[in-house]
């Protein structure tokens, strides 16, 4: 599970350009009253890559994904996304424009089964009005055959579809962190936001996890996480930016972060 050039395997990296990244963060700047939880941060997803965000507990990294998904407003700085300025609007103008995300702590509707939870996810690319559906005209009822058929693709994809018909509540707590990468690829996702993937998952859960992301990204999907574990970070990611109180210390490949003085003292302590 070793990250060997996953740049060069990837054919998305050919068509990269490092004046236009997917993703753009310019001087980002967070209060919460008295509180600045994010600090002049800049950094930059290129298509087609896999990047991580790190840093410590309160280094304002699940901040830095509100921000990204219109949950929160910045109070300074500009997020663009394919040279379109984002910032400012709401999550679902965001969701549409080809943003998707996943959270910390999972968010799964536990009394529907897991075909149904993955279908909720491809609302954003439906078009039938209240009229049509009330009436079950024929376009919604074509239109909710494309959705249950376009959401077993994805289930069958993450390797759920012998679950289909379950209660989400009967997965796994591995299976139902998957249903949720499911649930987002639904959307037809650009770029995919994924907030700790690997939060309560065993050793094998968390290779299983890598091998997801890799193949999403195969799938021309670009990839931001945040993350607390350090392999999973170091094996699949092309570039890694950390945070610490607010502020951003590195940004750059896998090794060089690793090897940074500042980002060893922000995990240990000075010496």
């Amino acid at each position: 599970m070793k990250n060997e050039n996953h740049e060069a395997a990837n054919p998305q990296s050919a068509i990269r350009n490092p004046q236009l990244p997917m993703l753009r963060i310019a001087h980002l700047v967070k209060q919460f009253g008295g509180l600045r939880a994010v600090s002049d941060v800049s950094f930059d997803v290129a298509q087609g890559q896999i990047k991580a965000v790190i840093g410590p507990n309160g280094a304002g990294k699940t901040t830095i994904f509100n921000l990204i998904t219109g949950v929160d407003a910045p109070t300074e700085g500009d997020i663009t996304f394919e040279g379109k300025r984002i910032t400012g609007l709401k999550p679902h103008q965001i969701a549409a424009l080809g943003l998707s995300r996943t959270f910390q702590n999972i968010q799964l509707f536990d009394h529907m089964s897991v075909l149904e939870n993955v279908m909720v996810g491809r609302h954003t690319r439906t078009s039938s009005g209240m009229l049509s559906a009330a009436f079950r005209l024929p376009k919604t009822r074509a239109e909710e055959k494309a959705i249950r058929e376009a959401a077993m693709e994805q289930l069958t994809f993450a390797g759920l579809d012998p679950f289909a018909e379950e209660l989400a509540a009967n997965l796994s707590f591995g299976g139902r962190r998957t249903l949720e990468f499911a649930r987002a690829l639904a959307t037809e996702p650009k770029l995919l936001l994924l907030d700790e993937p690997a939060s309560g998952l065993n050793a094998h859960e968390t290779v299983v996890l890598a091998e997801l992301i890799l193949k999403i990204r195969e799938q021309g999907v670009t990839v931001l996480l945040v993350e607390h574990d350090m392999e999973l970070v170091m094996d699949i990611s092309d570039a890694v930016a950390v945070l610490n109180y607010g502020e951003k210390i590195a940004d750059g490949k896998p090794e060089a972060v690793q090897n940074d003085e500042r980002v060893i003292a922000a995990y240990l302590g000075e010496a």
